[in-house]
């Protein structure tokens, strides 16, 4: 069995069946290649040659070569990936995948922004030019509605329909959802809209054959590093003393939510979560939060003889 042959199948397999965004083809085909390499440097060219120990060989040589545990995570998932495929269609007879740990990750909080924090970048850009005006639609949308950067640059003028105020977006795995949108994200895109036509760096303007919601200055579908620049202009601009990127907006989204009462599993479905536990990160950040205002406020938090809490 041909590794290179078989791993061009499974990312066919993966595009076409599985509808895998092309983002996370890409991830695979890195994280598989590298394994292809690895499996060259040892003379295996037939993956029914590999077994659980060559497969810790693997993962043990990524460790001795100081890669992060989440990146050996995901590389290590996207093997699993491939032997569980092979060996369900029945071209292997073991799956040597199955023995190996997954390598145990440090959990991190989500960071956001408090609401006042919101406020102050959303009203960064400066109104009186093209491109404030962009940007003001850009950080409402962001804010309103828990998008990835990916699903917003990928936005069509079809995509949105502002009367009824909701859009659509193509999430992870090619699953669409329909968002809610608040007034003032609503008015933000209006009023950006109305002037969009007009880049200030194309001299012709646009024509009907561009359908990118936000473009750049000389006509063209913005990218997402173009966003995060973006955003990292106006965190300077209002002075905000800390890293936020697109995601972080969407992580504000979700807590600014289950704080002021929202159902976790409406905001998994608003999101675009495939699984809930993904969600319930957020749990963890509103709970922390209430202890933390708790400990300030009470007005016996602190006091001689009061049990100091423990770090979760």
């Amino acid at each position: 069995m041909d590794t290179r042959t078989t791993i061009d199948r499974f990312l066919h397999h993966l595009e076409v069946e599985r509808n895998f965004s092309a983002q996370s083809l890409r991830a695979y085909a890195t994280d598989l290649r590298q394994f292809e390499e690895f499996l060259a440097e040892r003379a295996t060219a037939d993956l029914c040659a590999v077994d659980h120990l060559a497969l810790r060989a693997w993962l043990a040589g990524m460790s001795e070569r100081n890669y992060e545990r989440r990146s050996i995570a995901r590389k290590l998932a996207s093997v699993r990936s491939l032997f569980r495929w092979l060996h369900k269609r029945g071209e292997i007879t073991d799956n040597p995948s199955k023995l190996l740990r997954t390598p145990k990750l440090n959990r991190t909080l989500p960071s956001f922004l408090d609401e006042q924090q919101v406020i102050a970048l959303l009203t960064a850009p400066d109104a009186g030019h093209w491109s404030g005006l962009r940007d003001r639609a850009i950080l409402e949308l962001l804010y309103a509605t828990g998008l990835r950067v990916s699903e917003l640059v990928n936005l069509d003028l079809n995509d949105m329909e502002l009367g009824r105020g909701t859009l659509r977006t193509m999430g992870k795995g090619r699953k669409e959802r329909i968002l809610p949108l608040l007034p003032s994200a609503i008015a933000a895109v209006n009023t950006w809209l109305a002037q969009r036509s007009r880049p200030p760096r194309s001299r012709t303007g646009i024509d009907g054959t561009v359908r990118a919601v936000f473009i750049n200055q000389r006509g063209s579908r913005l990218t997402d590093r173009s966003v995060r620049r973006l955003i990292d202009g106006y965190v300077q601009q209002a002075a905000l003393n800390c890293h936020v990127t697109p995601h972080t907006l969407r992580h504000s989204f979700a807590t600014h939510l289950l704080n002021h009462g929202a159902d976790l599993r409406d905001v998994q479905e608003l999101l675009g979560h495939a699984h809930l536990a993904t969600t319930q990160v957020y749990t963890h950040v509103t709970t922390a939060r209430m202890l933390d205002v708790y400990e300030r406020a009470h007005p016996s938090a602190g006091a001689p003889g009061t049990p100091e809490r423990q770090p979760a």
